[in-house]
C-alpha cells in the first residue's frame, strides 16, 4: 500500500432500510484512519458502481440485511468488472447463510462479515488484503 489511507465506500443496495451498522462501521473505519464515502440508502447495483468510479475507491462494502445479496452482490460485481474496476475489493456484510459464501466468493466477494463481527476484524482484514491502486 502507498502512504495515503484506504479508500472504501460503503453502499446499501436494495430496498433494506436499516442503515445503523453500516453508519457505525463508516464511522469506525474512519476512527481506524480509512478514508470512508457512505452513500446512504436504497443504492442501486448502478448506483453503487457509478460512485466506485467517481470516487476511486479500494473496497466497495455493501451492507445487506434483506435477504436479496444472491441478486444485488452478483450485478455490483459484473458491473464493476464491465466499468475496469478489476482492482476493486469487494466485501459484504449483514445476514448472509452460509450457504451462499461460496457461490459469493466465486464471483468475487473477498469477504464476508456476518452480524457480531468488530470494526477491527474489519480494519485487520483490509489492511492485510487491499491491494495498492495503480
Amino acid at each position: 500500500m502507498t502512504d495515503r489511507p484506504i479508500k472504501v465506500l460503503i453502499a446499501k443496495p436494495g430496498l433494506d432500510g436499516h442503515d445503523r451498522g453500516a453508519k457505525v462501521l463508516a464511522r469506525g473505519l474512519r476512527d481506524e484512519g480509512f478514508e470512508v464515502v457512505y452513500t446512504g440508502l436504497r443504492q442501486t447495483p448502478e448506483m453503487v458502481t457509478t460512485a466506485a468510479l467517481q470516487e476511486d475507491v479500494d473496497v466497495v462494502g455493501l451492507s445487506i440485511l434483506s435477504g436479496a445479496h444472491m441478486t444485488l452482490v452478483p450485478r455490483v460485481c459484473r458491473l464493476l468488472q464491465e466499468t475496469g474496476l478489476t482492482d476493486v475489493m469487494v466485501v459484504i456484510g449483514g445476514i448472509i447463510p452460509d450457504v451462499d459464501a461460496d457461490e459469493l466468493r466465486s464471483i468475487g466477494v473477498a469477504g464476508i462479515f456476518g452480524p457480531g463481527t468488530t470494526i477491527a476484524e474489519v480494519a485487520e482484514f483490509l489492511r492485510a488484503n487491499v491491494r495498492a491502486r495503480d
